[in-house]
């Protein structure tokens, strides 16, 4: 079965405090289109419990599909035997990355690098630097831009 490896990535615009901010999941295809974006969740919610109250890695997986990922997703994939999201290594304070474990990070920096355009469109629209509503009206503001953007960049 052929994979086609998307990215996930975490937008947070910063207000003040953090729980005045947003935090929300986007997926790329491998061009760097913007592909799906997450309901908002406060700015506190962390990255991975966001994607697991998604259920990304099930819909990922039923969909025969896989996703590079940055290490704020590790430990997200529970099944290592055959993984739908692929993340760098973390290196801890008494256990320093090998050689190859830094070139594998490497790796998967450089094949994110190209997806971070179809993010870096979405952030264009400035409203999202000023928001500071309830997260069910964020939602709908973001998946508006979402449908905005990809009409804007396939013109």
């Amino acid at each position: 079965m052929t994979r086609s490896f998307h990215e996930i990535e975490s937008l947070f615009e910063p207000g003040r405090f953090k729980a005045h901010g947003l935090l929300f999941l986007a997926l790329t295809d491998e061009a760097g289109n913007l592909v799906w974006i997450s309901a908002a969740k406060p700015g506190r919610s962390s990255e991975i419990t966001t994607a697991r109250h998604n259920r990304i890695t099930t819909r990922l997986r039923e969909a025969g599909l896989g996703a590079l990922a940055d290490l704020g997703f590790v430990g997200l994939d529970d099944a290592p035997d055959d993984p739908v999201i692929v993340t760098g290594r973390r290196a801890s304070r008494g256990h320093p990355l090998t050689d190859a474990q830094k070139e594998a990070n490497r790796l998967v920096s450089r094949e994110r690098a190209a997806n971070e355009h179809g993010f870096a469109d979405l952030k264009n629209w400035r409203i999202l630097t000023k928001v500071r509503m309830n997260a069910r009206h964020a939602t709908t503001l973001l998946r508006a831009l979402l449908v905005l953007t990809n009409a804007e960049v396939h013109r």
